[in-house]
């Protein structure tokens, strides 16, 4: 694509495959949580252009991109990827929680039921 290429912030929210809808981008977009350069977007007919920073909120982290390409379709993951560089800082995972839905392993329990055990003699 040329230089000048440019494109709505919504839609390309959708080509770059961070919502599954044009109309969740959209809603993102218009809600005020969006900040393109730093400052926040107020609608989703805002354009953006290779070299913009997008900061929005996705499910429970705060995503910081950079708009490295102007697509021309909603292609599949590799090509969708090609069109942002991620800056989100690494969060850090607290290891001590289990994973969500993660079932207690044969040890944990067994030691739940002596724990059980020794409190109830």
């Amino acid at each position: 694509m040329s230089e000048d290429a440019r494109l709505r912030v919504d839609k390309w929210l959708w080509q770059a495959r961070f919502f599954k809808t044009r109309g969740l981008a959209a809603e993102v977009a218009s809600s005020g949580h969006l900040r393109l350069n730093g400052a926040h977007v107020k609608k989703s007919s805002q354009v953006v252009k290779p070299g913009d920073t997008l900061t929005f909120p996705q499910g429970s982290r705060i995503r910081v991109i950079k708009v490295a390409a102007i697509g021309t379709r909603r292609g599949p993951a590799p090509e969708a990827q090609a069109l942002y560089e991620d800056l989100t800082p690494d969060q850090p995972r607290d290891v001590s929680a289990p994973a969500a839905g993660a079932a207690p392993s044969r040890r944990e329990r067994e030691q739940a039921r002596s724990l059980k055990r020794s409190a109830l003699e």
